[in-house]
């Protein structure tokens, strides 16, 4: 068999939390009891050196330790991994390894400690500088430590990244602006800036259900939208994908395998990957509940809960999803390498030539990508355009 040279992505995911924020969805777990680190990360190890195993000597490109809160692991933990999933596979030379914190004194405390274990990129929770919204989006730390931590990280790693959450309640267009400008003044060669959408069974979902609060839609949205790469743009950081602005050669190499579609693993509770397999695309989801997960690794290596051969339709459906939310767009050819299928296959040719027309896409040399009007539209444009 031909020996496969595209890097590979890690993610590895750590599911604890100090506290559920109201708006979060993600496979996150408060334990009060405390977590058994020991046993959390002799399974993470294992489970990786199961999928090392399976999937050869490759090159590997980025390792992002996501929650959860990775924070909260323990920097010997981390560092274990490094070192492990850098003798199991090849890493390139500008390997990007991210974690994830948020800007707690407990958290911040342990930067240096990331930093010695070989993290080279923090990726900090901030998600507001505003006092009320802080307490309205459920973190734990006020507006002084989310400075602090901005501060800190950027004496202490090589690139920087923040998230934010905009169209929060009562958010105005000026109001967000300068906090903006606040936040990226500080630090950041990377801006992650996420519009305040309420998921099914979140805390939120059933506070907005009752009418505790509304958020701004339609064009107010949109307009917060246009004013968040204005500000971006005054600080050097351009969009490249829907939510995520960088400096030249700062945009997460980590992220952009998953928009370009390449080969990633998932390590932890509930993660997913994606592996292309002599020419089969093989989908991959670990069991959610962390201690179940455990059990599986101690049992059989591994805590998958479903493995399924994806279809070339799927798999030609999954590329553009994700391409198109790329600023760069995405290739026809690159679609029809992942997935086996024609691009003529992959979209509807009717609803193809009419977001042409109406200009929300266009095609840019062999890249076809949506216009900024198109980003805009493009949950809605989406199920359309597919076949």
């Amino acid at each position: 068999m031909a020996r496969v040279t595209e890097p590979l992505a890690l993610y590895i995911h750590w599911p604890f939390c100090a506290s559920k924020c109201p708006y979060c969805a993600f496979n996150s777990h408060v334990r009060e009891a405390g977590v058994d680190h020991a046993r959390f990360a002799a399974a993470l190890r294992a489970e990786l050196a199961l999928e090392g195993a399976r999937v050869g000597r490759r090159p590997l490109a980025s390792i992002f330790f996501g929650g959860g809160t990775p924070s909260l692991m323990l920097p010997e933990t981390v560092a274990a991994l490094i070192a492990d999933a850098t003798a199991l596979f090849e890493p390139t030379p500008d390997i990007e390894i991210t974690l994830e914190a948020n800007p707690t004194s407990v958290e911040l405390g342990k930067l240096r400690a990331f930093r010695a274990a070989g993290v080279n990129r923090i990726s900090l929770g901030v998600q507001a500088l505003s006092a009320d919204a802080l307490r309205f989006l459920g973190r734990r730390h006020d507006a002084g430590e989310a400075v602090a931590a901005l501060e800190l990280a950027r004496t202490t790693f090589p690139r920087v990244s923040f998230d934010m959450i905009y169209a929060r309640p009562g958010q105005g267009d000026a109001a967000w602006r300068a906090e903006l400008r606040q936040a990226l003044a500080l630090a950041a060669d990377h801006l992650s800036l996420y519009q305040l959408t309420i998921e099914p069974g979140t805390q939120f979902a059933t506070r907005h259900a009752r009418g505790d609060f509304a958020l701004p839609e339609g064009d107010e949205a949109a307009g917060l939208y246009h004013a968040t790469a204005e500000e971006a743009a005054r600080f050097g950081l351009a969009p490249y994908e829907v939510s995520n602005y960088a400096r030249p050669g700062a945009e997460s190499r980590h992220n952009l395998a998953y928009w370009r579609y390449g080969d990633y693993l998932g390590i932890g509770p509930g993660a997913h990957q994606r592996l292309l397999v002599a020419g089969a695309m093989i989908a991959t989801r670990r069991h959610r509940g962390p201690e179940e997960w455990a059990a599986r690794v101690e049992r059989d290596g591994h805590g998958t809960a479903e493995e399924t051969t994806l279809t070339p339709q799927d798999r030609g459906r999954e590329a553009l999803l994700m391409g198109l939310r790329l600023v760069e767009g995405v290739q026809p050819s690159r679609i029809e390498a992942r997935s086996g299928l024609a691009f003529a296959q992959t979209v509807d040719p009717a609803m193809l030539a009419a977001c042409l027309d109406e200009g929300y896409l266009e095609w840019r040399g062999e890249m076809l990508r949506a216009t900024d009007e198109g980003r805009l539209r493009l949950d809605a444009l989406l199920p359309a355009l597919l076949r």
